[in-house]
């Protein structure tokens, strides 16, 4: 009868392994989704310091000639993007570990028999605001691109007159 008893328990704890992987699969298609827009921040960081580096060399050549732009202030802009991405993929990053620690204390919570439930809710709510802010500042520096952007097509429409 024992056998028996224990034979019965085993499709139940099966059904409750299989709910907790599809409570967790939702933290992992974020994950995903995180992963995609950080290779999207680091590309553009990977831009912003090739931009950068280029400018960079210019200023250095010994027999650069001055043609009406202003590289210290388009470097100094392009600092403060970098600092803005940087941002974001840290905080980014935090958001998908903490995404990661939800997965985790799930399980925990369901193996161990904790009541890990109102920790499981702080994390996750950590995670979206640490999204949000990453998501703030890539915003940020998308707003400061496109304003130098107008800037510099001002200036070249100021220069063919």
């Amino acid at each position: 009868m024992n056998g028996l008893a224990s034979l019965s328990t085993y499709p139940v704890q099966s059904v409750d392994i299989a709910h907790l992987i599809q409570i967790a699969l939702t933290p992992i298609f974020l994950i995903s989704a995180i992963g995609v827009t950080l290779s999207v921040l680091t590309s553009r960081l990977a831009r912003i310091v090739d931009r950068a580096r280029v400018m960079e060399d210019v200023l250095r050549q010994p027999d650069r000639r001055p043609d009406g732009r202003d590289l210290h202030a388009a470097l100094r802009v392009l600092a403060r993007r970098a600092r803005y991405i940087n941002a974001a993929i840290t905080l980014i990053t935090v958001s998908a570990l903490f995404i990661a620690l939800v997965v985790v204390m799930l399980f925990v919570n369901a193996f161990l028999r904790w009541d890990l439930s109102a920790f499981i809710a702080c994390m996750f709510i950590v995670s979206m605001l640490s999204l949000a802010a990453a998501l703030s500042a890539f915003l940020i520096e998308v707003r400061i691109a496109t304003n130098t952007l107008r800037i510099g097509i001002e200036e070249a429409a100021g220069h063919d007159e």
